[in-house]
């Protein structure tokens, strides 16, 4: 991984891509030609204050990891909008923690998204669809909130990294998502560049980590890994899944940010 830095780029003079209709292929070859070489602060910089790329947010699931990506958008703009996905089946370490992370790092536009209520009634009545079919859980209280919470923006940034494997082992850091842009600027970080970024910065890890859970979902469909075990091992544990449907649109492939 290329050493982070802190500096922004100057802006590029290029015209918004409408969040209506896919970017070209060969603009998002240039845009990885050019990002793909930048350190991830940088690829943020120019991604933030450019208009070639619109109106972007960051998707955050306040997990074991996310506090690196949630600290550096907070230094280029506080006031990036910053998704975050209350499911409502949560582990309540998580939600004091995403707490505590927006008050550290100052974030000025924290947008919790919740499933829609009348969805919840009328296909989880008793809040076991994650038991039944976990695959139709994912998409009531992940997929679908995220999709119409994205309304509106040309883009998103996400935390993937190629070392998580899957599909995930050929990730650029400028992606088409139907008719919006997907950032992965930490696409080739290690686990150690991860945990070298927070201690360096002294930032807040999620107390769950430090109990045997070192990749973080729902409550109910998450698992503490034991030593030697994958680290994403306690995600939905005893099941095919590995994708909470975010990121894929088909099922069984992959690994959920």
């Amino acid at each position: 991984m290329t050493s982070p830095m802190t500096s922004p780029m100057t802006s590029l003079k290029t015209a918004p891509t409408p969040p209506d209709h896919p970017a070209p292929a060969g603009r998002i070859a240039r845009w990885n030609a050019m990002l793909g070489a930048l350190p991830a602060p940088e690829q943020l910089a120019v991604a933030l204050t450019s208009a070639a790329f619109g109106r972007l947010a960051l998707v955050s699931s306040f997990g074991a990891e996310s506090v690196v990506l949630l600290h550096m958008v907070a230094r280029i703009d506080a006031a990036t909008p910053v998704l975050f996905l209350d499911t409502e089946l949560l582990f309540p370490e998580t939600l004091r923690y995403q707490r505590q992370v927006a008050a550290a790092l100052g974030l000025r536009d924290l947008r919790v998204i919740r499933p829609d209520r009348e969805a919840l009634f009328a296909r989880d009545t008793e809040g076991l669809l994650h038991r039944a079919d976990p695959d139709a859980c994912c998409a009531l209280r992940k997929a679908e909130p995220l999709a119409r919470a994205l309304a509106g923006f040309s883009g998103w940034i996400t935390g993937r990294k190629r070392f998580q494997g899957g599909r995930r082992a050929d990730l650029q850091a400028v992606e088409a998502d139907g008719p919006r842009l997907k950032l992965n600027p930490l696409a080739d970080w290690r686990p150690d560049d991860i945990q070298a970024y927070m201690a360096r910065h002294d930032l807040p890890r999620h107390p769950l980590v430090a109990r045997g859970y070192p990749s973080i979902g729902c409550a109910p469909c998450t698992s503490r890994a034991v030593p030697g075990e994958d680290p994403r091992a306690g995600r939905w544990r005893g099941l095919e899944k590995t994708e909470c449907g975010i990121h894929f649109a088909d099922r069984g492939e992959g690994r959920a940010a």
